[in-house]
């Protein structure tokens, strides 16, 4: 569906039910050149278990119109401006990497308006190494063949995730090609590097959240390392850690153990 948002389209993919007001509300924020695909198991069983499931295209690329966020405060305000165009007082927020740092920034700025937060691939810092925010400029393709290499701890996911066989760098590499050339203006690779690179708010949000989070940490992710999540949960006042065998894409490396975390986290 596509909600009108400060003036601008934002999609979201429902899951494949209608919007219904009597259900609680989900919203998956994806990382950088990544879409709602990604979430695309977990939407799909919380769309069909009683859940409003509302997985985003951030700004500017994907299926959204409107200006790419140049800073997690920013993005987080749609976030928070997508709620109030839907009519939702209160809903969960799950984000990944870049997406968690959303996630994170909104839930901290409205604790009344959320009831959940999970975070999955987070760090804060988020610090991105200059030698990869310069290739997400000048050489974009050996930057996705990077973060690809640092994001992957296998090569091929479960069935569960996007079939027997599948193929996890190149599924990825595409779905990165296709997100920057969504948007022929804005360099929304660079643009959301440089966001988490420069958040440095995280510590004093997450000492703002009122609702129980979930750290979803990916055993062996070389971008977001375990322990950099675990130092963030330091400062929450609601905090449970689970650790899956994967990478920084937890979401197709590890499907169902994603999915089980999440679900018992939201129904508890």
């Amino acid at each position: 569906m596509q909600i009108n948002v400060n003036g601008h389209h934002v999609y979201a993919y429902t899951g494949g039910k209608p919007f219904d007001p009597a259900q609680p509300t989900v919203v998956f924020i994806h990382g950088v050149l990544n879409d709602h695909s990604v979430w695309i198991l977990q939407s799909r069983y919380l769309a069909h278990h009683g859940w409003n499931v509302l997985a985003i295209d951030l700004p500017g690329q994907g299926k959204s119109d409107g200006q790419p966020p140049e800073t997690v405060e920013q993005a987080a305000g749609t976030v928070l401006a997508l709620l109030k165009a839907q009519g939702i007082e209160q809903a969960a927020l799950v984000g990944h990497s870049f997406g968690s740092l959303i996630a994170l920034e909104a839930a901290a700025r409205a604790p009344a308006h959320i009831s959940h937060l999970a975070l999955l691939g987070t760090a804060c810092p988020m610090k991105v190494s200059p030698a990869l925010l310069d290739a997400s400029v000048n050489a974009p393709e050996k930057a996705i063949a990077m973060v690809n290499t640092f994001s992957h701890s296998t090569l091929c996911p479960p069935p569960s995730a996007l079939g027997p066989g599948t193929w996890l760098y190149g599924a990825s590499r595409a779905l990165m090609r296709r997100m920057l050339a969504s948007n022929p203006k804005v360099n929304v690779f660079h643009t959301g590097f440089k966001a988490c690179d420069s958040y440095a708010n995280g510590a004093q949000a997450m000492a703002a959240v009122h609702c129980p989070t979930l750290f979803l940490v990916g055993r062996h992710d070389q971008m977001t390392p375990p322990k950099s999540a675990k130092a963030l949960a330091e400062h929450a006042r609601l905090a449970k850690v689970v650790e899956v065998n994967a990478g920084h894409a937890l979401m197709t490396e590890a499907p169902d153990e994603v999915l089980f975390a999440l679900r018992d986290f939201l129904s508890a």
